[in-house]
This record gives structure tokens, sequence and C-alpha cells, in this order.
């Protein structure tokens, strides 16, 4: 394999002088040389075509034995230094230090195609900042990871991608539910891509250790490199830079709302800079509609991080990356207008989301009551939120088809009272008498609400019924899911069997309904 390697962050950035890989504070450089584990028998599952393509590897180059041995860590690309990176960040509401790339090493940059990427191993074996684990990943946290980092990019939500799935032969001792009852699983191995992996965190560890000179030549470093068009850093690029994160983190925010993507562990450490979806450990698909509904076991109680939460969850940590950044530039006002304007953006483009969801082309703020009548609805019928949008663009203007007979395989309740049928009849004659004052037909209508409403997502179901095969070592869901959502907004009748609501046995399973960070 032949790259151009650009090591961007290690060329420009200093070490940790320190080279034992120990697990400690690391209080000096922006990350720490390791070498991944090596691995008893590294197998090759699954690769992302696209993303060989984009990364410039033919199709011979993956299936040879350097590509496995490189993606699985059992041999270091000549003239590159796996590293991992420092970064600390607030955990659930809290401050938790210094935490780090405790199990992901990074191999290596390139620039292919006027496009820059850096790669990730995640599970490749301990770093300094593994802390008390182990830095090793299991095949069911690996599937999931994988397929839906490529199922959100083919979404068109902002993401980081994953290159390959291999299993390392190695077994990996994790106690799924944190119940006390640990079991050896298969170790795995993901190659992750993005053009940075670089987190609200990386900024936050400095300010907290008063390190502003460490600060500013990491942002000015961001900002160079990943963010030129904003000029030369200055007290006024540092606010443009934040207003640039701030208004890239909100886009991908309303895009999860937009599908019902649950991420599950929105801690500032999980916040990507260039506002991609990072991280994917306990995340979760919402199926019946609940505003209240979060996938992660820990945070079962307070629901800190449950789906309706997201964009203030977003809000709040953008405001500890503004404490982060502060020292920089010594005046709260610009980043105070920055955050009131992430709270009118989340109202105005949230609005135009819903909007396009129902078909709306020129959304007015009369339409605010006929969203949320329907948000009511959803919730207190239990309707499979996916089902429901992509059956609802077969609604016609005049009502000709009865609106409530079009959705009813969306409802998980068994029957609805009549009350509840009323309240959804109600509503569909609102929504004729909104869709009358629009100049399109049904059938561009249709069109529209179908490129953005997908009808395939990776339900909490589907990719468990994935890992248990391939646990019996049985990889072609693996790889039907992963073809399948390549297209999510096509019909592609061949899938049609995936087009239904999580099945009864599905509801309170483990792995399908909650997950812990462990997932």
């Amino acid at each position: 394999m032949q790259f151009n390697i650009n090591n961007l962050f290690t060329d420009k950035l200093p070490a940790d002088p320190n080279t034992e890989n120990s697990r400690r504070q690391v209080t000096t450089g922006y990350y720490s040389y390791v070498t991944p584990k090596k691995t008893a028998n590294p197998q090759l599952i699954h690769t992302s075509d696209e993303l060989l393509n984009d990364l410039g590897i033919s199709p011979e180059e993956a299936n040879a034995e350097d590509f496995l041995k490189v993606f699985t860590g059992n041999a270091v690309l000549a003239g590159t230094k796996p590293y991992a990176m420092l970064y600390g960040g607030h955990q659930f509401g809290n401050w938790a230090g210094q935490l780090g790339d405790g199990r992901a090493i990074n191999l290596f940059e390139i620039d292919h195609n006027e496009q820059h990427w850096a790669l990730q191993l995640k599970g490749a074996g301990e770093t300094p900042y593994s802390r008390s684990a182990d830095g090793l990943a299991v095949l069911r946290s690996s599937i999931r990871e994988y397929l839906m980092s490529e199922a959100m990019y083919h979404l068109g939500i902002p993401t980081t991608r994953a290159l390959s799935l291999a299993l390392t032969g190695d077994q990996v001792l994790r106690d799924v539910m944190y119940d006390g009852n640990p079991a050896y699983e298969k170790g795995a191995v993901v190659c992750r891509v993005a053009p940075s992996f670089l987190r609200f965190g990386n900024f936050q560890i400095f300010t907290a250790r008063n390190d502003i000179n460490g600060l500013q030549k990491l942002v000015d470093f961001t900002i160079t490199n990943h963010f030129p068009e904003l000029g030369e850093p200055s007290k006024e690029t540092y606010l443009e830079f934040f207003k640039n994160v701030t208004r890239q983190t909100l886009e991908t925010i309303i895009h999860w709302q937009r599908v019902g993507f649950v991420h599950g562990v929105m801690n500032t450490d999980n916040m990507s800079i260039l506002g991609l979806t990072i991280d994917y450990g306990p995340y979760g698909w919402l199926e019946g509609f609940e505003w209240g509904w979060t996938p992660n076991t820990t945070d079962r109680q307070h629901k800190r991080y449950r789906f309706g939460n997201q964009p203030n969850i977003g809000l709040w940590n953008l405001y500890q990356l503004a404490n982060a950044l502060y020292p920089l530039v010594e005046e709260a006002d610009g980043f105070e207008e920055i955050l009131d304007e992430y709270k009118t953006d989340y109202e105005e483009k949230s609005l135009q989301m819903m909007a396009d969801k129902l078909g709306i082309t020129n959304p007015e703020e009369t339409d605010l009551k006929l969203i949320a009548d329907l948000e009511d609805c959803l919730q207190l019928s239990e309707t499979d939120m996916t089902i429901f949008f992509r059956k609802l663009a077969d609604f016609k203007k005049d009502n000709s088809v009865a609106g409530y007979d079009l959705i009813t395989e969306a409802f998980y309740l068994p029957e609805l009272t009549s009350e509840q049928e009323k309240q959804w009849n109600e509503w569909f004659a609102s929504y004729a008498r909104r869709l009358q004052q629009e100049t399109n037909s049904d059938v561009q209508r249709k069109k529209a609400m179908n490129a953005i409403n997908p009808k395939y997502v990776l339900r909490n179901y589907m990719a468990q019924l994935a890992i248990d095969k391939a646990d019996a070592g049985d990889y072609s869901l693996v790889n039907t899911f992963y073809t399948m959502l390549k297209k999510p907004y096509d019909d592609q009748p061949e899938y049609e069997e995936w087009f239904v609501k999580r099945p009864d046995w599905a509801r309170d399973k483990v792995g399908c309904s909650m997950l812990s960070c462990s997932s």
C-alpha cells in the first residue's frame, strides 16, 4: 500500500516525552506514542468499498496481508508512529479531568484527492489514557460502530467513517450490563476514519490546567489546518472558529432529531470539533416515538442524554467549549452572542426540518401547533417514527385516503382507544387543510418527503441479529445491512422485510433496547 502520508497533528504539535506505555497523567505534549497490541489470529470480516476508494486503496490491496496486519495493529506502516491523543472532558455533566484515547490508537494521516484523512484503530490495546481498562474492543460493539458509521454517512449526517472490521482472535472480558456478570467475548478492531478526531475535550484539558500557551497552540493548529478559510489566528478569528463549531454541532444534532438517532453519551469528550457524529457506543434508534427515551443504561435514572434533550446538551457542551476558549479572547460578549444564536437557529432549523419531513415547503409559525399536535399523537400511541413518516408520504391533500388507515402498521400498541383514534383523525384533517395551501402536487411532495425520511435505518434489533450471527461465524447480515443502508431513502423492494417495526421479542432484550457504555 502506498499512501501520501501527511501527519499534520504529530508534525506540528509536540509529543509526550515519556515513551513508556503506562497508565498515568500526561502533563506534557498533546499525544503519546504507543504501539498497537499484536493479536492472536487476525481475520478481516468486512471493508467499506466506497471508503477504500476514497482513500486510494484498491480491492487487491485491501485483500492483501499487509492491509490485514496494518489495520488490525499487527504491523506499523513504514515511516509512521502510532499515537494516542490527550484530552479531558465533562462526563454526565461533571468534570472528569484527563481522559484521552483509552482504546483508540491513531495510525497516520494521509492526503488523497485533495482530502485529508486521519486513520485510527479502535480496540487495538492499552494507552497511557486507558485508566483501568484494557484498551480492547469486542465484536459486538465493533459491528455496531462499523455499520452505524457508514449508515449515518449515507443518511447524509456528518460522521466519522469506518474502513474495516476485523476479528483479533483474542478473547476479551466484558461485563455487558455492569451487573457483576462478566464473560469472555470475541475481540475485534475497527479502523475509523475522519479529517480529524479532535474533540471539545482536547481544548478543555489545557484550560483546566491553566496551560494557555498550550491551548493557543492547539487552537491555532486547528484553525490553520481545519478552518483555513477563517484566516490568521486572532481574537476575532477565535470567535469565528467558535461560531463555526457551534453551527456545525447544531447541524449534526438537527440531523439526529430528523431521523431519530440517540447518541446515548454526549459527554464533551465525545463531541467532535468538526461537528461529526463520533464515538458510537450506547447509541440507539428511536422506534416508538418518545422524547424521554435514552438507550444508555448508565443514564437510565436521570436521562440526561434522552432523545428530546440532545439539542440542549449540545448547547451545554458548547458552553463548556466557550469556557475553554475564553482565555484566548478574554471577553464574554462574543461567546454569549454566538450561544444565543444557537438557541434562535435551533428554533428555525427545527421548524424547517419538521416541515420538510411533513412535505411543507414554506413553513410558518402557525405550523408549530400542527407539529406539536403530531408529536403528541406519535408519543401517546407509541408510533414507530421511521415507518410513520415514510407512510405519511402517501397521504393525499384532498384527504381521499384516510390518513389513519395509512399508518396503522406503525403503531406498537395492540389497539388504540377511540380517543386516540379521534386525535389522529383530527390531526389528519388539520394536515390536509395545511397541504391544500401548498402548490406542489402529491407526487412532488412524496418525492421530497422520501428524500429526507429514510425507509431503512439500522434498528437496534437488526444490529443485534447481525451480532448474533457474526458471533456464530456468519457475517452475511453484516454485509446485507451494509449494502442496504447505502441507499436508505430508496425503496429497495429486495429488502422490504427490514421495513418493519421492532419485533416484540426485542422490546426489552439486551442490545435491542438498552445498552451500556461497553457497547
